[in-house]
């Protein structure tokens, strides 16, 4: 599950770390208020073609990052054992 979604330099969006529930999550805001953004970079860290025009003006890039949390014993736990990292079953 994703647990986090962090987005830098992304449209209106200058830094930005949004923390997400198990179940409904909701977004809701002004116009302009970067709700577009935030489902953009929801799509790239999904997999979507990045577009140069979503970059932030004056920004070299953005970034877009996500924090996942893999059900326990779930195969993607090993791998990160393997890589080097830490992955603990609860």
């Amino acid at each position: 599950m994703l647990v986090q979604l962090r987005i830098r330099d992304l449209g209106v969006i200058d830094d930005a770390a949004f923390d997400l529930c198990p179940g409904f999550n909701v977004l809701t805001g002004e116009t302009g208020a970067g709700k577009t953004m935030i489902v953009s970079g929801l799509g790239l860290l999904l997999g979507d073609r990045a577009d140069s025009a979503l970059v932030r003006a004056g920004a070299a890039c953005a970034v877009v990052e996500g924090l996942w949390d893999p059900p326990p014993g779930h195969p993607s736990r090993a791998r990160v054992c393997e890589a080097g990292g830490e992955a603990q079953d609860e």
